[in-house]
């Protein structure tokens, strides 16, 4: 009943951090557990620097056929991203910083998020093979996105 409890706190917020959960196999769970008590961190080791292991997709979450505008938004960056972590990230595209726009709470704090802009729709497709590559510690997730989506992160610009 508490995992059943718990699935339903999936693409949620804990804190000021997004969750997703996954069902698992109970051997999954001894093993990492195992591991974190024996080796010092399950993820430390295996997977600090690198994506997310593989999971099945939904129809749904396949982003190969979105529609795509100029725009990507970015999702899991580092609370201290900077736009010119940013531009380094996409250094082949060639950025400047009034391509790049960093979202904020209403507080001036970061929310991790990003809009990013190219010069054509066939540009950001081909951006999007940076999908879950990591900046800093943080994987990043691009999503494709709307001119709108990224004129409303505009006016929300840290003063």
């Amino acid at each position: 009943m508490q995992a059943e409890f718990a699935l339903h706190r999936n693409r949620q917020n804990m804190g000021r951090r997004y969750v997703e959960v996954f069902r698992c196999k109970k051997q999954e769970y001894y093993s990492a557990i195992a591991a974190e008590v024996n080796q010092g961190g399950f993820f430390d080791s295996e997977y600090r620097h690198s994506p997310p292991p593989p999971r099945p997709k939904k129809p749904a979450e396949d982003k190969s056929s979105m529609e795509y505008t100029e725009v990507l938004k970015l999702r899991g960056l580092p609370y201290s991203a900077t736009t010119e972590d940013i531009i380094k990230f996409f250094v082949e595209y060639e950025l400047t910083d009034e391509n790049v726009h960093i979202a904020y709470r209403p507080d001036g704090k970061a929310t991790g998020e990003a809009y990013v802009e190219f010069p054509t729709a066939e540009v950001a497709k081909t951006a999007m093979c940076k999908d879950k590559m990591t900046i800093g510690t943080r994987y990043v997730e691009l999503f494709p996105s709307t001119p709108e989506e990224a004129s409303r992160a505009k006016s929300r610009v840290r003063q």
